[in-house]
């Protein structure tokens, strides 16, 4: 894989450096965009070349091609990272870089706002390895340490958390799993590298859904994990070992949302408070859950720590019969229901087949 360009990136305004890194338009005939390279054969010059098989830098199509190498280049630099590996989805992504790094015997320390399927994960398959999960308050902060094992080997944070949306004190949990030389790793979807660069706060390891906003339009799974110089070896041999690799089309699909990302964002941020607020003002609605509204309780940490929020949300309602709710949602004209967010493509719900008697 193709190394991101020392430097290259560093004096432009993120905005800007999404528009231009991960292009190489003189390596590519001039054409602005990597075409998607679909292959799994990589053919080797001599025998001498095959039989130093880590010298070439393309050799298989799971472990890469340029268009993938494309890509894992610019979320590099956008999360500030040394190394970004691709994964088929953005829950691959999570199991992989857990799996990165702990074995049988080993403790995990999971934040317990984390989204349902790493909870799953936890409870089953590193179960059933022998690997112990503790879930922790996400606004334990510095007092993480109390909760570190001598056998703690990954902590998780996800911040802001999936539904409940608490804000962690990234920083500080980080600082205190670092002085126990635990791995920090954190699902940072919700405000992508855009808004927000775990590395920098002292995470190991970044974790994308790019499923989400960083593909956009609701129309391929993608996944990213960016880590850190002192783990970047261990997350590359995890994901080769595992075979986690995208598509052609779905890397391509995710290259070209990244561009637009910028833009997206800012009107995804400007629309979502415009509905909040909205909706805080309704006397069916208890509660938002949006740590940029101010009166957010984790407001403070979101203003401190993040240069921006996203589309998502969530809100609580006033104790509501069921069959109230679902006429709300059943007559929802312009968002449609479904799983996953981060998309724009919904314009119109499904419409219900005609009965035929």
């Amino acid at each position: 894989m193709t190394k991101p360009k020392k430097g290259a990136a560093k004096s432009r305004h993120p905005a800007t450096a999404i528009l231009h890194n991960g292009r190489d338009p003189a390596g590519q005939h001039g054409f602005v965009n990597p075409p998607a390279y679909r292959g799994s054969t990589v053919l080797f010059p001599t025998l001498e070349a095959l039989e130093a098989y880590e010298q070439q830098t393309f050799r298989y199509g799971r472990h890469g091609t340029p268009t993938t190498a494309a890509l894992e280049d610019a979320i590099t630099q956008l999360e500030g990272g040394a190394r970004t590996l691709l994964t088929a989805s953005g829950y691959q992504a999570v199991t992989t870089a857990i799996l990165a790094f702990v074995k049988t015997g080993d403790h995990v320390l999971m934040v317990d706002s984390v989204y349902q399927p790493t909870r799953k994960f936890c409870d089953t398959i590193l179960a059933r390895l022998g690997v112990a999960t503790t879930y922790y308050d996400p606004l334990v902060g510095a007092g993480i340490a109390d909760l570190i094992q001598d056998n703690t080997r990954v902590v998780f944070l996800e911040s802001p958390g999936s539904l409940t949306f608490e804000m962690q004190d990234v920083g500080a949990i980080a600082k205190a799993a670092r002085a126990r030389d635990a791995a920090v790793l954190m699902d940072n979807t919700w405000a992508t590298g855009l808004y927000f660069r775990p590395i920098e706060h002292g995470v190991d390891v970044s974790i994308n859904a790019c499923t989400k906003y960083i593909v956009g339009h609701a129309d391929a799974m993608l996944g990213a994990i960016t880590a850190n110089a002192r783990t970047a070896k261990a997350v590359e041999e995890a994901r080769a070992t595992l075979g986690g690799c995208p598509g052609s089309e779905e890397t391509y699909l995710g290259l070209r949302g990244l561009r637009t990302l910028a833009v997206r964002l800012e009107r995804h941020q400007r629309s979502a408070l415009e509905v909040a607020r909205w909706l805080a003002g309704r006397p069916e609605v208890a509660r938002i859950l949006h740590p940029a509204l101010p009166a957010d309780p984790g407001h403070a940490l979101w203003k401190a720590q993040y240069t921006g929020a996203s589309g998502l949300f969530s809100i609580v309602l006033t104790p509501t019969p069921r069959k109230a709710v679902a006429a709300m949602l059943d007559g929802l004209e312009l968002f449609g229901m479904g799983y996953s967010w981060g998309g724009w493509a919904i314009s119109r719900p499904i419409s219900k087949p005609a009965s035929s008697g």
